[in-house]
């Protein structure tokens, strides 16, 4: 059960970014995330806040008309209370003007468990290949 409920958070993710339910995202992270997204945007990764990522998601992938991340091939280790979960991911982001921009790679999702499930406390996104521009 434990499996599919880390693939579950790891989803839930993806999905409350792409439908928009920004207050939703809290129900996925921990008190404190690391996000690394330097083989995108270069720079270090950064430790932040649920309300941080919300409000940095919010203004950045808000700016596109939509946004649709699959993820699948997840592979799950459970080690007592944390887990790694790492997925292929295929991301399209359309643009206002109606061109996309798609990219694909990996997510490397670090969990642990809580008093409410499983949380997400790093994420790493490993970015393969991409068409289009941001």
């Amino acid at each position: 059960m434990d499996r599919l409920d880390v693939i579950d958070t790891c989803t839930r993710m993806a999905w409350h970014t792409d439908q928009r339910e920004w207050s939703r995202l809290t129900e996925v992270f921990a008190d404190k995330v690391t996000l690394d997204y330097t083989s995108l945007n270069g720079g270090e990764p950064a430790t932040l806040t649920p309300a941080q990522i919300i409000d940095g998601w919010q203004h950045a992938l808000g700016a596109y008309r939509a946004t649709h991340h699959l993820l699948g091939n997840h592979l799950v280790t459970l080690d007592g209370d944390t887990a790694m979960c790492t997925a292929s991911f295929q991301a399209t982001h359309r643009k206002p003007d109606d061109t996309l921009w798609t990219l694909g790679g990996t997510y490397r999702f670090d969990l642990t468990r809580t008093d409410a499930g499983w949380r997400i406390s790093g994420v790493v996104m490993t970015a393969v290949w991409s068409e289009g521009r941001p």
